[in-house]
């Protein structure tokens, strides 16, 4: 099983990633001993959001990229929708050519 398929296998719904994703910046404000409110401050977000994201999961995309700036988590967006890796010729072959819009006329 490839590595998409492992992870689409472990995740049963969009609610279970966001609270597992809550989950994670959670523990690691608190591996950086940051308080709640030491974080919201730093992601410049209110404690509300911040309290509500890692009660349950909700946060808009901005507050959920500044959180991630401020813990120093930026890099995972930059894989967040990245291609996959082509491993084999077979694999570079089998790959549909890029879509490109036609003009309209």
């Amino acid at each position: 099983m490839d590595s998409v398929a492992h992870i689409l296998a472990t995740i049963s719904s969009p609610g279970e990633l966001a609270e597992g994703l809550a989950a994670r910046a959670k523990a690691r404000r608190l591996a950086a001993d940051l308080s709640q409110e030491g974080l919201a401050s730093r992601a410049g977000i209110t404690l509300s959001s911040l309290k509500r994201f890692e009660r349950t999961g909700e946060i808009s995309l901005e507050r959920l990229i500044r959180v991630a700036t401020a813990l120093g988590a930026t890099g995972e967006f930059q894989q967040l929708f990245a291609p996959p890796e082509l491993r084999t010729l077979d694999e570079i072959l089998a790959r549909p050519s890029t879509r490109k819009r036609g003009r309209r006329r």
